[in-house]
């Protein structure tokens, strides 16, 4: 099978109001002008909700984009989605996100990465029934959200598809895991084409508040002291979000193929990726550097003390010492390698920055 022309495709983005699924929503319609994508996202305040709304106000511009306030653990609204709009491609970016924020608040990581994500797994199934009288063909590739944090404590890097994942570090991970489990039973049981995309540390402009970066900056600009965990001894591997975005379109368009094995059933049309920059940055260098590229953006003033703003402490639990990815499944079979360095990426969230909270005042204010 060639690549899919999503050009006329009907493609359901859930999380769509999130960063990785705003951008995603803006790079489909870039290359793809006459797809029709719809968006589902529950608005929900993990986060600062006023970025949801910047980022949704972003993708008005497109006529085609329809969006939806709904949540994917409710069952009644993802039958609904589906029913109306019969998607051809889903992108599931939906879930409850970070790690650290699960250890406090478990339950929502079961509603939405657990149960959500069944829905759309049950959506997707029931997708191939009637075919004949509407005309539908069901979902020709679900693509879906994992993380580098299957990877748990691995000592061996950088982390390649292959390494075992038994041993995650936190609930979030073990639901991430659940959902590749979940998946490949799906595309084995009913043929569904899925692919999972292992994040790493996506980073940008109109980002995630509760990631470093982000939150490091609130802090600095309202002159408070950052907590630097590990004494400062972590290593992510950050990607920047044109990297992932590009990744993902290209993976939509390249579903795994349909077989039929020699038990009868299909060959799970199943694949799983890393999407990383295969450059894990010291976090001591990284704070460096977004101190300089926050006073080159004049958030900070140049006369600013970084020192006297930083406080080293040990480690956090569920995180882990080191990300790093192997991304040579990616590369080999999409042409593709995420590249954009870390000072360029921080460099356009700082300008990004500048301008989205003026400055001049407290974040807030």
């Amino acid at each position: 099978m060639g690549d899919m022309n999503l050009d006329g495709k009907r493609i359901l983005v859930t999380g769509a109001a999130g960063f990785i699924g705003a951008n995603l929503v803006k790079r489909i319609y870039k290359e793809f002008p006459d797809a029709q994508v719809i968006g589902l996202d529950n608005m929900n305040d993990y986060y600062d909700v006023s970025l949801k709304h910047y980022r949704c106000g972003e993708l008005a511009c497109y006529p085609s984009f329809h969006f939806i306030k709904g949540d994917i653990s409710d069952r009644d609204t993802v039958c609904s989605v589906f029913g109306r709009y019969r998607p051809q491609v889903v992108v599931n970016l939906a879930a409850q996100a970070g790690v650290r924020y699960s250890i406090h608040h478990p339950d929502a990581y079961i509603e939405s990465n657990i149960n959500g994500f069944f829905h759309i797994l049950e959506a997707c199934r029931h997708s191939y029934e009637d075919m004949e009288e509407t005309g539908y063909h069901g979902v020709e590739h679900l693509v879906f959200a994992s993380s580098s944090s299957v990877y748990g404590s691995n000592k061996k890097v950088p982390y390649k598809e292959t390494d075992p994942v038994e041993e995650p570090v936190s609930l979030y991970a073990a639901t991430k895991k659940a959902d590749e489990l979940m998946a490949y039973a799906y595309a084995k049981l009913y043929d569904i084409p899925s692919t999972g995309l292992r994040f790493f540390t996506v980073y940008g402009p109109a980002g995630r508040p509760d990631m470093a970066y982000f939150s490091f900056t609130d802090k600095l600009v309202r002159g408070e002291t950052i907590r630097i965990f590990n004494y400062g001894n972590c290593q992510r591997d950050f990607t920047y979000i044109d990297d992932i975005v590009e990744s993902v379109v290209r993976v939509m368009r390249k579903a795994p193929k349909r077989a039929i094995g020699e038990d009868g059933l299909p060959v799970p049309p199943y694949a799983l990726y890393n999407v990383g920059g295969s450059r894990p940055e010291n976090l001591m260098e990284f704070v460096e550097i977004l101190n300089e590229e926050l006073i080159r953006a004049k958030v900070l003033p140049e006369d600013f003390d970084f020192e006297s703003h930083k406080e080293l402490v040990p480690m956090q639990p569920g995180d882990v010492p080191v990300t790093y990815a192997d991304t040579s499944a990616l590369e080999a079979e999409f042409g593709y390698k995420p590249a954009t360095g870390l000072r360029q990426g921080l460099r356009e969230f700082a300008r990004w920055y500048a301008a989205f909270y003026q400055t001049d005042s407290e974040r807030g204010t």
